[in-house]
């Protein structure tokens, strides 16, 4: 069923081919406005869900769907044009790997699927949405070193890779524990 908020999750995966091409072409505030409404549409989409009650079967794909291809397209490409570490890129997109892997895993040997993100893999797409902004402000803005800009973008990139690396065990853990209860 297409709804508003089902509409906000298809463009969130239409920004994403955009906001490649803006990085790719150094157009770096038209990305970081792109990347912003992107992020934005994540945050709305599932509290109209909520509040309209017209969370969905569709939806429930749709949205980690938009937000892992934003999320790898960005690291990737912000990788590339080193504009973040392409360790942390690697950390990045192997969770989003990880996690969908283990839903095919689990549709594939009739597991129920419930895709339910905890608190930490929340505050890690927080975090990882954040380091993008910064990363994105710092190359359009402020590519004069900055100290209070660089703390931050340190805060971020290891907050963004802890919590990468927190929330892809705690999902590995609800995996194990559905085939081992």
């Amino acid at each position: 069923m297409l709804n508003l908020p089902n509409l906000l999750s298809i463009g969130r995966i239409l920004c994403a081919p955009l906001f490649i091409i803006l990085l790719l072409n150094q157009i770096y505030g038209w990305a970081l406005f792109t990347f912003v409404i992107a992020a934005l549409t994540d945050a709305a989409d599932g509290l109209l869900a909520r509040l309209l009650k017209q969370r969905t079967v569709l939806g429930t794909y749709l949205d980690p769907a938009a937000d892992k291809l934003l999320n790898a397209s960005s690291y990737i490409t912000l990788a590339i044009l080193n504009l973040l570490p392409s360790w942390l890129a690697v950390i990045v997109v192997s969770r989003d790997v990880i996690i969908c892997l283990g839903l095919m895993i689990l549709f594939w040997t009739s597991h129920a699927l419930e895709i339910r993100p905890s608190i930490a893999s929340k505050l890690t797409t927080g975090f990882q949405f954040c380091y993008i902004v910064f990363a994105l402000w710092s190359a359009y803005v402020a590519p004069a070193p900055n100290l209070l800009l660089f703390l931050l973008l340190l805060f971020l990139k290891w907050g963004t890779a802890i919590g990468t690396v927190v929330s892809g065990l705690q999902y590995i853990g609800r995996g194990v524990k559905i085939f081992n209860p």
